[in-house]
């Protein structure tokens, strides 16, 4: 047996060199999966597999990286290149590519990013003369988004009695036409959406007993990570594949199953064992990134739920500090609460920044804590922020790219027609539009022949179009004899989108410049590492194949820049740092209002707290405020439900919550108070909408402070403890400087102040 093998503990190891039948590896958080799934199939390479028949599926580039990295480690560079691995939808873009004529599509068909198929259902909306304030083009999307990981077809869905009494209840009754045409026309554009990547998928081996059976002999062991992720398509789809010789493994941690919004569905793996009977189970309980204490929190706050595969997840390192629970009269303080403890830690224990994360709920939340961090100079950055191939200048160059490769590519002809500028009008592209609608036939076969569809256009126009489509048949050309940097720095140079933008050497233009720049970069670098593959000629539509599938996780352009990252918890998924934040711990913040009191949504909360928690690696705070400004106004909250599930001997309590704790005696009481709001104490005084008090309560407040001194100790709605140190002015005009414990130094109009003397 190989050396790597015995790096491996008892669990993974059994994991790894199990191969007789299907196998179902729980992996608790931080127990060496990724490990596991590496050495797994370099064991199934040393067994006599050949690599190109492993399939491994993961969910990000990034995953994928990280394995054929450690995995040529092992075996070599050759075994590994020839591997089927990646993400779902790169793989079955490799597929699809293959088969492509089967489905009645071109072997380089486009695939539509999320703006290119809300742009199309616009489009058709308008087009049928729908009210887009009530078929709102991102809900049609999102239901034919979730019609089709569901495997509904349009004759489907419109046959289907419950789906047509959904959108009869949302008001939204024609959403089975609209999904009729956009399926028309994104097949007349040669295109396909990133959903039917996977839907495609399943019909071209659903109705082709042939094909599928050519990669059911093809793939002769298949591994899927992140089990608990999967959709009921990409489930679907692995049944196909693995459901004759069931030499299947996958991996995955149902405690961690927090992306139903995406179409997640938990039973996948919580019911693998039905789909595969005879299934071995493994399970991966051995932490080797947290502490004990951190371990041991997480665990009883995991174990209240009640659908999930148990385990007993320990750490065998130190036993580490308790989780210290903060508690903030607002979220102003919260903020100064989680900046003050960062900077104090950076001090004291000589962390990098890098080695923070605040952890959120929703993005809104992240404003406070940039606040309070921009104050200090501390850098930050916001993970998952637009990406590059989300900026317009690299969006405007990639359809260029894009109708070069597939002139029937509806979203890139109408983005690129008339930029840069070449007097090419709505008017015109209407015109167009009406055209190929009535003979059923794209835009780009309308322009190739403007008369044999009674195009009806005036001398200027028909010249400006012929220029345009002479210009992309040139890019064409060109394509079909250079590769994708010599062709795309040409379209980059000839369009005039360089020319375009380097008209002022404005900051934002420079930007821009910098960015398409980059682009060529990339196209570059893209080649050279092609080259190197041993391909010896590399397309434009193989490069755009790659980019399409980026996503915001693949692509971070500050990881090596030392800074604290802010990020929901969804995005800290697969991420480890050694102090963690996680902030907001408030009923109807997290838990979301939107679970309600739904069992199943409580319990996904619940695991997406798990996931927050087990990102830490030394450190964990968790923080809560007392009042939160949220839709304009101030609103009082209690500390979320979850807290309560944590056993407290892990946690260090604020001082006042534990003197609650201790004075009761129920074993059923909780630490903090009910999930429902509490009430406005009649101390505080609710400002109205103009954000000043009204005169009569501008008066009270005055008579009620009216004998404040230097050296009184304060409670302020937003701002917490204070002491006055300084007194100043007289009447209405008094003002009193306060230097608060947490946010530092404040002068108030005393006639405003919403603060209560103490002592």
């Amino acid at each position: 047996m190989s050396d790597y093998i015995n790096e491996l503990n008892e669990s993974q190891r059994a994991a790894v060199i199990y191969n007789e039948g299907p196998s179902l590896v729980i992996a608790g958080a931080g127990s060496g999966k990724t490990r596991v799934l590496t050495y797994k199939i370099a064991y199934l390479l040393e067994q006599g597999y050949k690599p190109w028949h492993i399939l491994a599926l993961t969910f990000t580039n990034k995953a994928a990286r990280e394995m054929k990295e450690r995995i040529a480690r092992q075996m070599g560079e050759e075994n590994t290149r020839r591997l089927w691995m990646g993400t779902f939808h790169s793989i079955f873009l490799r597929i699809l590519h293959a088969e492509a004529e089967t489905l009645g599509f071109s072997p380089n068909f486009t695939i539509y990013d999320t703006d290119d198929s809300r742009s199309l259902i616009r489009t058709i909306l308008k087009e049928m003369q729908l009210d887009e304030k009530i078929y709102k083009p991102g809900l049609v999307q999102s239901r034919i988004s979730h019609a089709k990981n569901r495997l509904i077809t349009p004759a489907t869905y419109a046959n289907s009695r419950e789906s047509y009494e959904a959108d009869q209840s949302a008001r939204i009754p024609a959403v089975r036409d609209v999904y009729r045409r956009y399926w028309e026309r994104c097949r007349q554009s040669d295109a396909m959406d990133f959903d039917d990547l996977l839907l495609y998928t399943f019909l071209l081996f659903r109705d082709h007993p042939d094909i599928l059976e050519k990669y059911r002999e093809h793939f002769q062991y298949i591994l899927v990570d992140e089990y608990q992720d999967t959709n009921f398509a990409q489930h679907s789809i692995v049944l196909q594949l693995a459901q004759k010789h069931r030499h299947i493994c996958v991996v995955g941690d149902d405690a961690q199953s927090i992306y139903s919004f995406r179409g997640a569905d938990i039973d996948n793996i919580l019911t693998f064992t039905k789909s595969f009977p005879g299934t071995q189970i493994f399970k991966l309980e051995q932490n080797y990134r947290s502490t004990q204490t951190i371990v041991s929190a997480a665990n009883s706050l995991i174990e209240k739920n009640q659908r999930q595969i148990h385990k007993n997840v320990f750490s065998e390192k130190e036993k580490g500090d308790v989780i210290d629970v903060f508690q903030a009269y607002s979220d102003v303080e919260e903020g100064e609460i989680v900046a003050n403890k960062i900077t104090q830690l950076h001090r004291q224990n000589d962390y990098h920044w890098e080695h923070f994360a605040i952890l959120y709920r929703t993005n809104a939340q992240s404003r406070i804590f940039e606040e309070a961090l921009r104050k200090r100079s501390i850098p930050y950055r916001i993970y998952g922020g637009l990406s590059f191939y989300q900026r317009k200048e690299i969006k405007d160059v990639i359809a260029y790219f894009r109708l070069v490769v597939n002139p029937n590519d509806e979203e890139a002809l109408k983005r690129i027609i008339n930029y840069p500028g070449r007097g090419i009008g709505t008017t015109t592209i209407n015109k167009i539009l009406e055209a190929a609608n009535k003979h059923h036939t794209s835009l780009w076969n309308i322009l190739s022949s403007p008369a044999a569809f009674d195009l009806n256009l005036n001398k200027g126009t028909a010249a400006k179009l012929q220029g345009f489509r002479e210009l992309i048949e040139g890019f064409m050309q060109l394509a079909s004899q250079q590769n994708a940097y010599e062709t795309g720095t040409e379209i980059i140079r000839q369009s005039g989108i360089i020319a375009d933008i380097c008209q002022d050497n404005s900051p934002e233009n420079l930007s821009r410049k910098e960015n398409v720049e980059e682009l060529a970069n990339g196209l570059s670098d893209f080649c050279a590492r092609r080259l190197e593959e041993g391909e010896p000629r590399i397309s434009l539509a193989d490069f755009l194949s790659e980019v399409s599938l980026l996503t915001d996780q693949d692509t971070d352009k500050d990881g090596n820049e030392d800074r604290i990252t802010l990020m929901t918890v969804h995005s800290a998924k697969g991420l480890e740092f050694k102090n963690v934040f996680v902030v907001g711990l408030e009923e109807g913040l997290f838990p979301s209002n939107m679970a309600g009191d739904s069992l199943r949504a409580l319990e996904e909360e619940r695991r997406l707290f798990y996931v927050a928690i087990t990102r830490a690696e030394e450190h964990c705070y968790l923080s809560y405020a007392k009042t939160r400004i949220r839709y304009g106004k101030m609103e009082f909250g209690s500390p979320s439900r979850f807290l309560h599930d944590i056993d407290t001997c892990y946690l260090s309590i604020p001082e006042s919550e534990s003197r609650s704790y201790h004075k009761q005696t129920s074993p059923s009481s909780h630490l903090f108070p009910s999930r429902q709001t509490t009430s406005v104490s009649s101390s505080w005084k609710r400002i109205p909408s103009n954000g000043r008090p009204a005169p009569k309560e501008a008066a009270q407040r005055s008579g009620s402070h009216a004998q404040i001194s230097e050296g009184q100790t304060i409670e302020h709605e937003r701002f917490g403890i204070g002491q006055i140190i300084h007194i100043e002015g007289s009447g209405e005009n008094t003002k009193a400087t306060i230097r608060f414990q947490n946010v530092g130094e404040k002068q108030l109009l005393v006639r405003y102040a919403r603060f209560k003397v103490i002592k």
